[in-house]
């Protein structure tokens, strides 16, 4: 069953409630929440005040994405707030699998967030420690980018490296998700779609919701 994810980034964010509400009436199953602290990525986002309004507002699972250099040191307000889900980035946690500990202990589910030029490989020592993996389809930083195509290849390898440990580590991908895309990313493995722009930046977002999941499930080309 194909997850959708849509990335509150690009929606009105003089409304945030109301792209809550369009989520919920569109079906969604998770609401993707980026962090950007403007070092490891040239942006600022949205901080720990707005995901615990967020979270009295919403009953949908808050999928954090810490988009941010030292992580551990925000990971706890963050995990106080309400997130359901957080995603560290490989590139800058230097003590992984201890973080990912954290995140467990915390009651939210742990994962790890990959930039497209980071080898899969990397996370083959700490595929026992995650529940999810984030693959970077752009460069992390900035709502809608083209999607990068070689990521896909990355994406089937992870695919065979959870298959073979046996792990049970789901895969997310996020950036440049939609309609000429988000089909090719389910069939090389990904089971969570990240949609921002593809949901926001149309007329109708909860129709285009429901139009994403059909073309990610084959149902419509």
């Amino acid at each position: 069953m194909i997850k959708l994810a849509p990335s509150i980034l690009s929606a009105d964010l003089a409304h945030l409630a109301l792209a809550l509400e369009q989520c919920e009436e569109g079906g969604a199953d998770l609401v993707h929440f980026d962090v950007m602290d403007g070092h490891f990525v040239p942006n600022l986002t949205f901080g720990i005040p707005v995901l615990a309004a967020l979270r009295k507002r919403t009953q949908l699972p808050l999928d954090v994405h810490l988009m941010v250099e030292a992580p551990d040191r925000l990971l706890g307000s963050y995990l106080d707030a309400g997130a359901d889900r957080v995603a560290v980035h490989w590139e800058v946690t230097p003590h992984l699998d201890s973080t990912l500990r954290r995140i467990r202990e915390g009651g939210a589910r742990a994962g790890v967030a990959v930039n497209p030029a980071t080898p899969v490989e990397y996370l083959q020592d700490v595929l026992a420690h995650l529940d999810f993996v984030v693959m970077m389809s752009v460069n992390p930083g900035f709502s809608g980018q083209s999607f990068l195509p070689h990521v896909l290849d990355k994406t089937r390898r992870l695919r065979e490296m959870i298959g073979a440990q046996g792990a049970e580590v789901e895969i997310e991908m996020d950036g440049g998700l939609g309609r000429g895309t988000i089909r090719s990313a389910v069939e090389a493995g990904v089971e969570t779609c990240v949609a921002g722009s593809a949901v926001f930046a149309t007329p109708d977002p909860v129709l285009a919701m429901t139009s994403l999941r059909r073309l990610a499930s084959g149902e419509i080309e």
